[in-house]
């Protein structure tokens, strides 16, 4: 699934994870045309610059928007973006942290299906038919893994490696989920869940965030493989024990919290000033 086409080829092929069937039982998808839905994607950015060339590639041309959230870049993200993606979303965000540039950017959003890759270049857009076409198939909530059959990394530490294993083997535990790799930003959802999703954090416990709150929201959750490359440019601003222990405690405060479907407000009062430029 590496070759961009204009026009996406009937999907048929894919193999995804169910959560509700066994550890061991996998499941074809039925042939769908991912270019159904409208798909908006994310892209959260801090000075970017030099990577979004490599990034904005990698997206395929039949998406109906990409929202970039700049986190108030000194670098030419945004006109770079630009140039780049004619008709690109541009938010500027108000807060701090990737959690609050997702909470801003899935609001800016218009399409039928959200989702959210990163500025750096460890995620590869050419993928994402993969996750519309299982979000087709039936799924509420696609996840991707690094760990499925298929997936790989080019950029885990085994530090990283650890603590992820151990933060998926307990969310799998208080949640009752089958999640593989609970700390990996690559997902996609139906626009619709975002009521239920949505986050209120501000760092890179986002994506524990969401994962825990697809399954409390009972939402159909599938995996797909996905492979993560190395950052292109710059240096991660992830930190493996402070963003650690942020993970640890937004496990165990959703684990006693029931606001699950009361989260639209808070949402909404997101609502960043967006802009729509031109190349």
């Amino acid at each position: 699934m590496h070759t961009e086409s204009t026009t996406p080829r009937p999907i048929s092929h894919l193999v995804t994870f169910a959560h509700k069937s066994s550890p061991d039982t996998f499941s074809r998808i039925s042939p769908v045309m991912a270019i159904s839905p409208r798909v908006s994607v994310v892209v959260p950015a801090l000075n970017e610059a030099e990577n979004l060339p490599h990034v904005f590639a990698t997206l395929p041309r039949w998406v109906h928007e990409v929202v970039l959230v700049d986190g108030n870049s000194v670098d030419d993200t945004v006109a770079v973006a630009r140039r780049l993606r004619p008709g690109l979303r541009v938010v500027t965000q108000r807060g701090r942290g990737k959690g609050d540039a997702l909470a801003a950017g899935f609001a800016a959003c218009t399409g039928d299906i959200i989702v959210m890759i990163d500025a750096d270049g460890s995620t590869d857009g050419r993928e994402i038919v993969r996750f519309v076409a299982a979000l087709v198939a039936g799924a509420d909530y696609v996840k991707g893994s690094r760990f499925a059959t298929g997936g790989g990394s080019d950029d885990i530490t085994f530090g990283r490696r650890v603590g992820n294993r151990a933060l998926s083997s307990l969310v799998n535990l208080l949640y009752r989920t089958r999640y593989t790799d609970l700390c990996y930003g690559y997902n996609a959802f139906w626009a619709r869940h975002l009521d239920v999703l949505g986050p209120d954090c501000t760092g890179f416990e986002v994506e524990t965030l969401l994962n825990i709150r697809a399954a409390k929201a009972g939402l159909v959750v599938h995996e797909v493989p996905s492979h993560e490359r190395g950052r292109i440019h710059g240096v991660s601003n992830l930190r493996t024990l402070r963003d650690g222990w942020r993970v640890l405690r937004t496990i165990f405060r959703e684990r006693f919290s029931r606001a699950v479907g009361l989260r639209s407000e808070m949402t909404r009062s997101r609502l960043p000033v967006t802009d729509q430029g031109a190349a």
